[in-house]
């Protein structure tokens, strides 16, 4: 199997508040208006939860006092490049931090259960959301 060796280490966040929302976001360069959650690459030295917490806080304004990993899983095959799955809660809102590629990101607050079925619908543009939603809501539900 051949490496490729472009994909890069990235995190994804399920940030939950105390209502039961998730933080989601849209954009208008998404092609069929898919959603996604707030994530991205690492930068260099970043490891994986510091990655979490600073795309967090950039795409949605919003920092949080609480951490749980949910795991960390293959891009794709033949890439040894990871994606990290993160649990956020008790939440503190502020604006959002976009550079300019990120400039039509627009953030909504989803019932989890909400975001569970438009995942199940296909409507997320990547596959790691999904995932960390169904693993954020299995491990809520204890």
């Amino acid at each position: 199997m051949t490496v490729t060796p472009s994909l890069q280490d990235a995190s994804v966040v399920v940030a939950l508040d105390t209502d039961g929302r998730v933080a989601v976001l849209g954009s208008r360069n998404a092609e069929h208006g898919e959603m996604f959650l707030p994530g991205g690459r690492r930068d260099p030295g970043e490891d994986a939860e510091l990655c979490a917490r600073r795309e967090l806080r950039e795409e949605a304004g919003v920092r949080a006092r609480t951490w749980r990993h949910l795991g960390t899983y293959a891009v794709t095959l033949g890439s040894d490049a990871r994606v990290s799955l993160f649990l956020a809660e008790s939440l503190t809102l502020g604006p959002q931090e976009l550079n300019d590629t990120e400039a039509d990101f627009k953030l909504s607050w989803w019932p989890l259960a909400d975001a569970i079925t438009a995942a199940t619908e296909g409507r997320f543009l990547l596959p790691a959301g999904p995932l960390a939603l169904l693993l954020a809501d299995r491990l809520t539900r204890g």
